[in-house]
């Protein structure tokens, strides 16, 4: 408890600013599924024909994994806050829609009847008799999606939206308890007066309905609110897309290191030009931020070549580190139009962990010794290391062992699993710092598999030729980074809990890169 209050004292201003985004945007989506949802329930009420197809389509896309749905949104809307707020508005239709239609279909025959006999129109009826009637039914399908949405929204920081799933993503990867509530405790409290406003809307809306003051001035209120909120996200989007061309957007991806050397390429830019720089940092893996490259959200980022050569160009892994960057930097720049810059220094390629009561009970050393027992071992990857060739695909049939069980957990949670003995081997970066500080064996791949994994930053020729003075910026952080000076950094985030903002900027004064 006493470290929590501590990051909350420290990093107050952060946390205050997440949450506002966090805010603007679950708000805004949920008003944008009220716009659309309301009139989808009230057209299906009146074309019955039409309700299977719409409630089914509603129900289809309530039941895709939220993180699938935005994997798909980015090669079409890209990253930041647009995907995010599809991803929430199409999950909050269904209860908008479904209460909506049913609030109107179960309404009283005999009171739809009367209301025909004194003469009310279809319209004249919908708008005095139905609705009202359905206005309960239809509140609580609204507060079921406001409330959704603020616990969907933290998936936000998944593609570069922000809100208060940064700190929640950022604390998985670091093991940081204290972080991890720091994201998770307000979107809780977030949840509830949410929660707590729409139902006492729905209370003072229900009073001023028998009110025919009230009820013009409840509508009046709703929908300047309403056409607010719109406004405010109209404007946001075209200001976004006006001045997209002014600034350079460096991206990373969703782990420590990559945090560290965002916020590298990032600081450098600033402090050798006068070009604005915006940081989308914490995005997913390779799929989300080379995507987000290629399609103009980001202008750069750090890569490493042997993901490149593998995940990128679905190439078969290769052992020769020049050979493997040569190859990737023509592929890259005659497919993508991006370009490879120098390599920073240090190669992060993946490696085995264990703990050292394993090593040390079956003599483990090199990878072929862990093959002969892997068959009593339960391994515990990330989530896409048992997928990739230059993973466990290939390296099960490189090195013939088969694990009793794999239990993939992504990100630092896998470490603490396996202190606690919940799986026995886990992958790792040669460069993570968590592992001094679980003081695991890391061990030796004698067989060479695990192609080079050389970081090097890969940025657009757009940018290049509008701003060519970045490519000499960049490079000077060519072979400044050894494999040891990176774990060291990467220590001091994950373990010693500094930011990485912080020990990106303490290592290029050190190095003498900043002015």
């Amino acid at each position: 408890m006493r470290e929590m209050w501590s990051y909350l004292s420290t990093n107050y201003q952060q946390i205050l600013e997440l949450l506002g985004q966090h805010i603007y945007l679950s708000i805004f989506s949920v008003l944008v599924a009220v716009i659309i949802g309301i009139p989808l329930g009230i057209l299906i009420s009146r074309e019955p024909r039409l309700s299977k197809p719409i409630l089914g389509v509603t129900n289809v896309v309530q039941a895709i994994p939220s993180l699938a749905l935005l994997g798909f949104l980015i090669p079409f809307v890209g990253i930041g806050s647009t995907p995010a707020i599809v991803m929430v508005v199409l999950y909050s239709l269904l209860p908008i829609v479904k209460n909506t239609y049913t609030g109107l279909t179960n309404i009283d025959r005999d009171i739809l009847e009367a209301a025909k006999g004194i003469g009310l129109t279809k319209s004249q009826t919908m708008r005095k008799i139905q609705l009202p009637l359905a206005f309960p039914m239809i509140m609580a399908g609204i507060r079921i999606s406001a409330v959704t949405a603020v616990g969907l929204m933290t998936i936000a920081a998944f593609v570069g939206a922000g809100g208060l799933g940064y700190l929640v993503f950022s604390g998985v990867q670091t093991v940081d308890n204290a972080m991890i509530l720091a994201g998770a405790i307000p979107a809780c409290i977030l949840a509830l007066l949410i929660d707590f406003v729409v139902g006492k809307l729905e209370t003072s809306l229900s009073y001023e309905r028998t009110k025919k003051s009230g009820k013009k001035t409840s509508k009046k209120l709703i929908l300047s609110f309403v056409s607010l909120i719109i406004i405010i996200g109209g404007v946001f989007a075209i200001y976004n897309k006006a001045h997209a061309d002014e600034k350079i957007v460096i991206g990373s991806k969703n782990f420590s290191e990559q945090l560290i050397l965002g916020n590298m390429l990032a600081d450098l830019i600033e402090n050798k030009t006068d070009i604005k720089v915006e940081r989308k940092l914490n995005l997913g893996g390779s799929q989300v931020t080379f995507s987000a490259l290629k399609n103009g959200d980001i202008d750069a980022y750090v890569e490493y070549t042997g993901t490149g050569l593998v995940n990128i160009l679905n190439q078969p892994p290769a052992n020769d580190p020049q050979k493997v960057y040569d190859y990737v930097q023509k592929e890259f720049n005659q497919k993508y139009g991006i370009s490879l810059l120098k390599p920073l220094g240090f190669n992060n390629t993946y490696a085995l962990a264990i703990r050292q009561d394993t090593a040390t009970e079956y003599g483990l050393e090199t990878i072929s010794d862990l093959a002969k027992i892997s068959g009593s071992l339960t391994m515990g990857p990330t989530i896409e290391f048992p997928n990739r060739e230059d993973g466990l695909i290939g390296l099960t049939k490189a090195y013939n062992m088969q694990f009793k069980d794999v239990k993939a957990v992504d990100g630092g949670l896998r470490y603490t699993a396996l202190e606690n003995h919940k799986s026995d081997v886990i992958d790792a970066f040669s460069t993570d710092g968590l592992i001094q500080e679980f003081h695991l064996k890391v061990l030796k791949d004698d067989k060479g598999f695990f192609p080079p994994y050389y970081a090097v930053p890969i940025i657009k020729d757009e940018t290049l030729k509008e701003h060519p003075e970045l490519k000499q910026i960049l490079n000077g952080l060519a072979g400044k980074l050894t494999d040891d000076k990176m774990r060291e950094l990467n220590y001091k985030v994950d373990s010693l809990k500094q930011s990485p903002a912080k020990v990106a900027k303490e290592f290029l004064e050190k190095e003498g890169l900043m002015k």
